[in-house]
């Protein structure tokens, strides 16, 4: 019997085991219920938060801008000219900008519209600057030192300009414009006339013959085209140290023997120039007047500034270049930009300012639109290479390009601009002289007719001295205030 018992166990046994081993084999039987297209979740499984993944950040648009903008030359809108099509290279480039143009139409002058907008607390935001001292004792204009000082292209701008515009270590105006001044020669008179062609670098001496051997009044040529403008370089050719009509950088030295000699041979230059034609004289020449003398070749030197090279470019049939005045030297004419101190964006302001002054890419689009036009880009303010040679694509005299690399030596012109008291201290001013029935005579006056005969100008020079360096130093002091 329990031999029996246990043989029934075995058997029961290797049942089950048989059993179980079948159960763990894997069919391959394809499914006969087809998967759903998502698994049901597990539910042991962790669900996800509701935490949103975050979008990427649009990029916010510049606020928008508006500019008052004021300048002489701007044109008309009929004529779009260069200066009107930087502005709107400019807002194309920044089309939350716009500039909006402040009529300067008005009687009075620059400055009395511009005390006006004053008054009235509507200064434009940028505007061209025709005496910056006034402007700097209204307290008109920003401080601008914080933009320029990391500027790579205000690096690149002569130290005379920068020099010009900084006022008590504060860059308070930005130039606009530089342009050489001095005399342009036509080529081609003179060598019709077998003469020497003056050159830059010339002598006072080899200046009077040039222009004496060539005047020829009954064929219709002068050697010069106007006298008054030898008394502003003359004694700067005799005594270096002496600048623009005897200015030294301090004073006017018009009791100098220098500036002396420039007055007495101011006239002395007379009978070559329009001035000394008479009516019937002047029946001999095309011209109605002494800007139209040289590109009629009527003249063999004409005295003008580097803004005249655009129309020279266009519209001279000759051989010309610019000689500068004698001693190798020129004078040196400058626009200033200033931003006012009221405006509401002065970040705006500054970098709208300086693509019209003197921005590297501003420059360049001046020379795209100065190219299409047919015409010249004005000297770059900011001057390297790069920028000197897309000057020389368009304009390669000689002359010309020897002036820009002796900038440094230039005499100021502009000094009205930038020097406080200069305007008194040369034109408005008056010293307490009559001159015969004319009372009280200002100081442009007494220069304007220093060689009619209405005086000796010898027996004033030294109260016009006086009185001018006066009016300077005071000047000068009230700025230091």
């Amino acid at each position: 019997m329990k031999e029996h018992r246990k043989l029934t166990i075995l058997l029961v046994a290797a049942l089950l085991l048989a059993s179980l081993a079948g159960c763990a084999q894997t069919s391959t039987a394809e499914p006969t219920v087809a998967p759903t297209d998502k698994p049901a979740m597990p539910t042991d499984m962790p669900k996800p938060t509701d935490t949103a993944v975050p979008e990427p950040t649009a990029t916010m648009a510049p606020e928008p801008v508006t500019l008052r903008y004021a300048n002489w030359n701007l044109g008309t809108e009929e004529e779009n000219n260069i200066q009107r099509q930087l502005v709107k290279a400019y807002t194309d480039m920044h089309p939350n900008v716009t500039i909006e143009f402040v009529d300067m139409s008005g009687e009075g002058g620059w400055e009395a519209l511009l005390t006006g907008y004053a008054a009235k607390g509507e200064l434009p935001d940028v505007f061209m600057a025709n005496n910056v001292p006034l402007y700097v004792q209204n307290g008109w204009v920003a401080d601008l030192s914080e933009f320029t000082a990391n500027d790579p292209d205000w690096k690149d701008v002569p130290q005379a300009l920068k020099d010009s515009f900084t006022y008590g270590g504060k860059v308070l105006g930005l130039p606009a414009a530089q342009f050489v001044m001095g005399y342009f020669v036509n080529k081609d008179l003179y060598d019709a006339a077998n003469l020497d062609v003056p050159e830059y670098g010339f002598t006072v001496d080899e200046w009077f013959d040039a222009v004496t051997a060539l005047n020829n009044v009954p064929k219709g040529v002068l050697g010069l085209d106007e006298q008054e403008f030898v008394n502003g370089w003359y004694a700067n050719a005799i005594n270096p140290d002496l600048k623009w009509f005897s200015y030294d950088g301090e004073k006017m030295n018009y009791n100098s023997a220098a500036f002396k000699e420039a007055v007495a041979k101011t006239g002395e230059m007379k009978p070559y120039t329009w001035q000394g034609l008479s009516d019937e004289q002047k029946a001999n020449f095309k011209s109605v007047g002494p800007w139209e003398l040289f590109l009629n070749q009527e003249v063999g030197m004409r005295w003008d500034a580097s803004w005249a090279v655009p129309a020279y470019v266009q519209n001279a049939t000759f051989d010309w270049d610019f000689i500068g005045v004698p001693g190798g030297n020129q004078a040196l004419v400058f626009d200033v930009m200033v931003v006012s101190k009221t405006t509401e964006n002065l970040e705006a302001a500054y970098d709208f300012a300086k693509w019209m002054t003197f921005s590297k890419e501003g420059y360049m689009k001046e020379a795209e639109l100065a190219r299409a036009a047919g015409s010249a880009p004005k000297i770059p303010v900011s001057i390297d290479e790069a920028s000197l040679a897309l000057y020389k694509e368009f304009v390669d005299k000689p002359g010309l390009l020897m002036a820009l690399d002796n900038l440094d030596n230039s005499m100021v012109e502009s000094l009205a601009k930038i020097v406080p008291g200069y305007i008194n201290a040369r034109w408005e001013g008056k010293p307490g002289i009559d001159i015969g029935d004319d009372k009280d005579v200002n100081m442009w006056f007494m220069f304007n007719f220093a060689n009619d005969g209405r005086y000796k100008y010898e027996d004033y020079a030294a109260k016009l001295e006086e009185f001018a360096n006066k009016i300077l130093a005071d000047a000068a002091a009230e700025m230091n205030k």
